[in-house]
């Protein structure tokens, strides 16, 4: 088993740093600092160090130094499963006749995207602002489920794209008075294949979660959740075949053509399947859960997954938590920071209260972050 470890990080024009870097060998590191001193900024920088957009879900343009010429860059030397190796992303300044186009390398080679990096390093983090997530929109739990896939087949990105891709092409050409049947057969061709590899990786992720939710429950002192995908296609490849379930989605895609197109949108598929989550120890929707109590939820159900994520792929990954202990009481902080040491991951930490951070033991490093620079307390 490896683990994903950062030991060097970089940062050059990247939010409120305009150049800091820290070097650490701790397995737990912990970023301290007043609110808006750029520890959250810090390990988002980590996250693009992965496929996709980042812990916050930003633009390129948006995580630049507003004081610089637009361009930014991220660089950490890692220990992944292919042994140490640079990794490094960015953009250069903006131009106007030109899109603005993320760059990726590995030890300073380029690669065609992100992607590459799950060949070193697997990630895994949680956020304030998850903890909306059970009472929020089905869009941003299928996003946070999407994640979690992602981060154990980092090609999932890369589908989703393209069945959006594939879902705005059908779209545009249905507002075509007389569009041509036979070419929007062949985008609901391809629609359909795309569709069916997404459910199909969401339906097996979604199982193997469920198998390992069940294995931790009387271990972890944090609760267990019972999920579901509420989506007919993922269910329906539990029990047919990709084809069968192919060829349907292809009849429903041509048959809901003019409701489609009177809708300006796609009305079925895997675009619109929500994440059902279960608060196993009373057997209640998640929504009706306490605030309390979705929170250790969450924690729960991302240490489920960082562990099936170093099964599947014998790379244990790395863990951002931004601002989680601070609402976690001493016991329940002891055993998250336990659960930790036994999972054998990297975590990186943030949070304004030192005190919160002091049983992360020998194995831990604190620095202190203030306006943008980072330093190790002493």
């Amino acid at each position: 088993m490896t683990t994903s470890r950062i030991h060097r990080l970089t940062l050059t024009h990247f939010r409120n740093y305009r150049a800091a870097g820290l070097e650490t060998a701790a397995d737990m590191v912990a970023l301290v600092g007043p609110n808006g001193a750029g520890k959250t900024n810090c390990i988002e920088a980590i996250s693009f160090l992965s496929p996709g957009r980042g812990l916050r879900r930003a633009t390129l343009e948006d995580v630049a130094d507003n004081q610089g010429d637009g361009s930014w860059a991220v660089s950490a030397q890692v220990e992944g499963a292919l042994g140490l190796a640079t990794l490094g992303t960015g953009i250069e300044p903006p131009r106007a006749d030109s899109p603005v186009i993320r760059r990726c390398r590995i030890d300073r080679e380029p690669v065609n995207s992100a992607a590459s990096f799950g060949d070193h390093i697997r990630m895994v983090w949680l956020t304030p602002a998850m903890d909306g997530l059970f009472m929020g929109a089905a869009s941003e739990r299928r996003r946070f489920f999407d994640r979690l896939v992602l981060a154990i087949d980092s090609e999932h990105s890369s589908r989703i794209n393209a069945l959006e891709r594939s879902l705005r092409s059908r779209n545009r050409l249905l507002e075509t008075r007389n569009y041509d049947d036979h070419w929007c057969d062949a985008i609901e061709r391809e629609t359909a294949e795309l569709a069916v590899a997404v459910a199909a990786t969401r339906g097996q992720t979604a199982a193997r979660l469920t198998g390992m939710l069940n294995a931790r429950a009387q271990a972890s002192a944090f609760p267990s959740a019972q999920i579901a995908l509420d989506g007919w296609m993922e269910n329906a490849l539990l029990t047919e075949t990709a084809t069968s379930v192919e060829d349907r989605y292809r009849q429903i895609l041509r048959d809901n053509r003019q409701r489609d197109a009177i809708a300006g949108r796609t009305t079925e598929g895997p675009h619109l399947t929500d994440l059902q989550v279960i608060y196993a120890p009373k057997g209640m929707p998640a929504r009706d859960a306490s605030t309390g109590e979705q929170k250790a939820l969450l924690i729960g159900l991302v240490l489920a997954h960082a562990t099936l994520v170093a099964e599947m792929t014998g790379i244990v990954p790395l863990l951002l938590l931004d601002e989680v202990v601070a609402h976690l009481d001493p016991n329940r902080r002891a055993a998250l920071f336990d659960e930790l040491r036994k999972l054998g991951a990297q975590v990186w930490l943030t949070g304004a209260d030192p005190a919160a951070f002091a049983e992360i033991g020998a194995g831990g490093e604190v620095f202190d972050v203030e306006s943008g620079r980072v330093s190790a307390r002493r």
